[in-house]
Protein backbone atom coordinates (compact mmCIF):
# COMPACT_ATOMS: atom_id res chain seq x y z
CA UNK A 1 0.00 0.00 0.00
CA UNK A 2 1.22 3.60 -0.77
CA UNK A 3 2.39 5.87 1.85
CA UNK A 4 -0.30 8.05 2.91
CA UNK A 5 -0.45 11.57 1.69
CA UNK A 6 1.71 13.92 4.52
CA UNK A 7 -0.25 16.42 6.56
CA UNK A 8 2.90 18.19 7.53
CA UNK A 9 2.18 21.02 4.46
CA UNK A 10 -1.08 21.60 6.31
CA UNK A 11 0.26 23.13 9.51
CA UNK A 12 3.55 24.58 7.68
CA UNK A 13 3.59 28.80 8.75
CA UNK A 14 5.87 29.30 5.80
CA UNK A 15 2.75 27.77 3.71
CA UNK A 16 0.21 29.89 5.36
CA UNK A 17 2.11 33.02 5.22
CA UNK A 18 2.70 32.56 1.22
CA UNK A 19 -1.67 31.47 0.96
CA UNK A 20 -2.05 34.87 2.84
CA UNK A 21 0.04 36.83 1.00
CA UNK A 22 -1.50 35.57 -2.40
CA UNK A 23 -5.06 36.55 -0.97
CA UNK A 24 -3.65 40.08 -0.19
CA UNK A 25 -2.14 41.02 -3.21
CA UNK A 26 -4.00 38.63 -6.00
CA UNK A 27 -7.00 37.24 -5.76
CA UNK A 28 -8.51 39.33 -3.20
CA UNK A 29 -8.21 42.88 -5.22
CA UNK A 30 -9.34 40.95 -8.40
CA UNK A 31 -12.06 39.76 -6.82
CA UNK A 32 -13.32 43.18 -5.24
CA UNK A 33 -12.28 44.26 -9.11
CA UNK A 34 -14.60 42.77 -10.58
CA UNK A 35 -16.91 41.67 -7.94
CA UNK A 36 -19.22 43.72 -5.90
CA UNK A 37 -18.81 41.42 -2.74
CA UNK A 38 -19.94 41.68 0.84
CA UNK A 39 -19.42 38.98 3.76
CA UNK A 40 -22.09 39.47 6.49
CA UNK A 41 -22.26 37.48 9.83
CA UNK A 42 -18.32 37.34 10.53
CA UNK A 43 -19.48 37.86 14.23
CA UNK A 44 -21.08 34.59 13.92
CA UNK A 45 -17.47 32.66 13.81
CA UNK A 46 -14.98 35.35 15.29
CA UNK A 47 -13.91 32.84 18.43
CA UNK A 48 -14.16 30.33 16.02
CA UNK A 49 -11.10 27.90 16.29
CA UNK A 50 -9.84 24.21 15.51
CA UNK A 51 -11.47 21.96 13.00
CA UNK A 52 -15.08 22.41 11.70
CA UNK A 53 -16.66 22.12 7.83
CA UNK A 54 -17.65 24.75 6.07
CA UNK A 55 -20.60 23.94 4.05
CA UNK A 56 -22.09 26.57 0.97
CA UNK A 57 -24.33 25.84 -1.95
CA UNK A 58 -22.43 25.44 -5.18
CA UNK A 59 -23.08 27.83 -8.46
CA UNK A 60 -20.28 29.12 -10.15
CA UNK A 61 -16.59 28.79 -10.26
CA UNK A 62 -16.29 32.13 -8.35
CA UNK A 63 -17.50 30.25 -5.23
CA UNK A 64 -14.29 28.44 -3.93
CA UNK A 65 -12.09 31.46 -5.48
CA UNK A 66 -14.79 33.66 -2.96
CA UNK A 67 -14.63 31.24 -0.28
CA UNK A 68 -10.85 31.78 0.26
CA UNK A 69 -10.11 35.44 -0.31
CA UNK A 70 -12.98 36.81 1.38
CA UNK A 71 -13.78 35.03 4.42
CA UNK A 72 -12.07 36.56 7.55
CA UNK A 73 -8.20 35.76 7.62
CA UNK A 74 -8.51 33.25 10.67
CA UNK A 75 -10.65 31.07 8.92
CA UNK A 76 -8.94 31.24 5.56
CA UNK A 77 -5.26 30.74 7.02
CA UNK A 78 -5.81 26.79 7.56
CA UNK A 79 -9.23 25.94 5.45
CA UNK A 80 -8.33 23.41 3.11
CA UNK A 81 -10.83 21.69 0.27
CA UNK A 82 -10.41 18.48 -1.67
CA UNK A 83 -9.34 17.98 -5.44
CA UNK A 84 -9.17 15.37 -7.52
CA UNK A 85 -6.30 13.52 -7.24
CA UNK A 86 -6.20 12.04 -10.83
CA UNK A 87 -6.15 15.53 -12.40
CA UNK A 88 -5.16 17.56 -10.28
CA UNK A 89 -1.91 15.75 -8.39
CA UNK A 90 -0.87 14.27 -11.69
CA UNK A 91 1.49 17.20 -12.20
CA UNK A 92 3.32 18.80 -9.47
CA UNK A 93 3.65 21.88 -11.57
CA UNK A 94 -0.27 21.76 -11.18
CA UNK A 95 -0.79 20.57 -7.16
CA UNK A 96 1.48 23.39 -6.18
CA UNK A 97 -0.39 25.88 -8.01
CA UNK A 98 -3.86 24.81 -6.52
CA UNK A 99 -2.42 24.32 -3.03
CA UNK A 100 -0.93 27.96 -3.36
CA UNK A 101 -4.82 29.18 -3.70
CA UNK A 102 -6.56 26.86 -2.46
CA UNK A 103 -4.79 24.57 0.45
CA UNK A 104 -6.09 21.65 -1.39
CA UNK A 105 -5.41 17.98 -0.89
CA UNK A 106 -6.35 14.62 -2.97
CA UNK A 107 -9.46 13.45 -3.01
CA UNK A 108 -9.80 9.71 -4.62
CA UNK A 109 -12.69 9.48 -7.62
CA UNK A 110 -13.82 6.24 -7.84
CA UNK A 111 -13.57 4.60 -11.41
CA UNK A 112 -10.33 7.25 -11.74
CA UNK A 113 -7.38 6.08 -11.96
CA UNK A 114 -4.38 7.91 -9.69
CA UNK A 115 -1.50 5.83 -10.90
CA UNK A 116 0.90 6.54 -8.71
CA UNK A 117 -0.71 8.37 -5.77
CA UNK A 118 -3.36 5.33 -5.75
CA UNK A 119 -4.00 4.93 -2.00
CA UNK A 120 -2.37 8.29 -0.75
CA UNK A 121 -5.54 10.36 -0.69
CA UNK A 122 -7.38 7.37 1.83
CA UNK A 123 -9.34 9.56 4.39
CA UNK A 124 -7.81 12.92 3.83
CA UNK A 125 -10.16 14.54 5.04
CA UNK A 126 -10.82 13.27 8.48
CA UNK A 127 -7.37 13.12 8.86
CA UNK A 128 -6.79 16.74 8.43
CA UNK A 129 -10.45 17.29 10.43
CA UNK A 130 -8.69 15.07 13.02
CA UNK A 131 -5.46 17.14 12.84
CA UNK A 132 -6.95 20.36 13.34
CA UNK A 133 -7.22 21.57 10.16
CA UNK A 134 -10.78 23.31 8.61
CA UNK A 135 -12.38 22.13 5.39
CA UNK A 136 -14.26 23.43 3.24
CA UNK A 137 -17.23 20.81 1.42
CA UNK A 138 -19.73 21.81 -1.41
CA UNK A 139 -22.30 19.30 -0.94
CA UNK A 140 -24.09 19.38 -3.92
CA UNK A 141 -20.85 17.48 -5.52
CA UNK A 142 -21.27 20.05 -8.73
CA UNK A 143 -22.41 23.45 -9.57
CA UNK A 144 -26.21 24.12 -9.71
CA UNK A 145 -27.11 24.48 -13.62
CA UNK A 146 -29.92 27.30 -12.82
CA UNK A 147 -28.57 29.15 -9.47
CA UNK A 148 -31.23 27.08 -7.13
CA UNK A 149 -29.75 24.43 -4.55
CA UNK A 150 -29.34 21.35 -4.96
CA UNK A 151 -29.77 18.02 -3.03
CA UNK A 152 -26.98 17.99 -0.23
CA UNK A 153 -25.43 14.89 -0.03
CA UNK A 154 -24.86 13.57 3.44
CA UNK A 155 -20.92 12.99 3.27
CA UNK A 156 -19.96 16.29 5.15
CA UNK A 157 -22.90 15.66 7.92
CA UNK A 158 -21.91 12.17 8.04
CA UNK A 159 -18.15 13.32 8.71
CA UNK A 160 -18.99 16.02 11.08
CA UNK A 161 -21.19 13.58 13.36
CA UNK A 162 -18.24 11.00 13.46
CA UNK A 163 -15.28 13.15 14.51
CA UNK A 164 -17.81 15.75 16.21
CA UNK A 165 -16.54 18.97 14.60
CA UNK A 166 -19.13 21.58 14.00
CA UNK A 167 -20.58 22.54 10.41
CA UNK A 168 -20.73 26.31 9.17
CA UNK A 169 -23.35 26.77 6.94
CA UNK A 170 -22.24 29.16 4.37
CA UNK A 171 -25.10 30.67 2.02
CA UNK A 172 -23.74 32.82 -1.05
CA UNK A 173 -25.79 34.04 -3.55
CA UNK A 174 -24.99 36.01 -6.55
CA UNK A 175 -22.80 34.46 -7.92
CA UNK A 176 -24.54 32.28 -10.92
CA UNK A 177 -25.48 35.63 -12.36
CA UNK A 178 -22.32 36.88 -11.97
CA UNK A 179 -20.45 33.77 -13.82
CA UNK A 180 -23.09 30.57 -14.46
CA UNK A 181 -22.04 27.52 -15.89
CA UNK A 182 -20.72 27.91 -19.39
CA UNK A 183 -18.70 31.35 -19.02
CA UNK A 184 -14.95 31.64 -18.47
CA UNK A 185 -15.15 34.91 -16.66
CA UNK A 186 -17.34 37.16 -15.05
CA UNK A 187 -19.69 39.32 -16.11
CA UNK A 188 -18.22 42.87 -16.35
CA UNK A 189 -20.58 44.99 -15.03
CA UNK A 190 -19.09 44.62 -11.46
CA UNK A 191 -22.09 41.99 -10.77
CA UNK A 192 -23.10 42.18 -6.75
CA UNK A 193 -22.76 39.04 -4.63
CA UNK A 194 -23.13 38.27 -1.14
CA UNK A 195 -21.68 35.41 1.30
CA UNK A 196 -23.38 35.14 4.73
CA UNK A 197 -21.36 32.82 7.39
CA UNK A 198 -24.20 30.94 9.97
CA UNK A 199 -23.77 30.08 13.29
CA UNK A 200 -21.58 27.05 13.53
CA UNK A 201 -23.92 23.60 13.61
CA UNK A 202 -23.44 20.60 15.90
CA UNK A 203 -25.23 17.44 15.00
CA UNK A 204 -28.00 16.33 17.57
CA UNK A 205 -27.77 12.86 19.73
CA UNK A 206 -28.94 10.31 17.46
CA UNK A 207 -29.26 12.57 14.37
CA UNK A 208 -28.69 10.99 11.15
CA UNK A 209 -26.22 12.72 8.56
CA UNK A 210 -28.96 12.81 6.42
CA UNK A 211 -31.22 14.75 8.86
CA UNK A 212 -28.41 17.12 10.17
CA UNK A 213 -27.21 17.84 6.30
CA UNK A 214 -31.37 18.36 5.62
CA UNK A 215 -31.25 20.91 8.77
CA UNK A 216 -27.69 22.93 7.23
CA UNK A 217 -29.41 22.99 3.79
CA UNK A 218 -32.43 24.60 5.68
CA UNK A 219 -30.27 27.05 7.43
CA UNK A 220 -28.54 28.22 3.99
CA UNK A 221 -31.71 28.38 2.30
CA UNK A 222 -33.09 30.78 4.86
CA UNK A 223 -30.24 33.12 4.65
CA UNK A 224 -30.56 33.73 1.52
CA UNK A 225 -34.27 34.01 1.66
CA UNK A 226 -33.83 36.68 4.36
CA UNK A 227 -30.87 37.71 3.11
CA UNK A 228 -29.23 37.59 6.54
CA UNK A 229 -26.37 35.23 8.17
CA UNK A 230 -28.82 35.05 11.23
CA UNK A 231 -32.19 34.05 9.80
CA UNK A 232 -35.59 33.97 12.25
CA UNK A 233 -36.57 30.10 11.44
CA UNK A 234 -39.98 30.80 12.61
CA UNK A 235 -40.90 32.90 9.50
CA UNK A 236 -40.45 29.33 6.75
Amino acid sequence: MSELHPLDDYHSDGKRKIRKAVRKVLTRPVLKTLLNATVWGEENVEDLTGAYIVVGNHSSHLDAPMVFSLLPDHMTDNLATGAAADYFYRKKGIAKLTSVFFNTYPIERKGKSVGAHAGRAAGMTSRLLRDGIPILIFPEGTRSRDGKIGVFKPGAAAIALKIGVPIVPLAMSGGHEAMPVGKVIPALNHPEVEMYIGEPMFGKPNETAEDFIGRVRHQIEMMLEQKTANPDLSLD
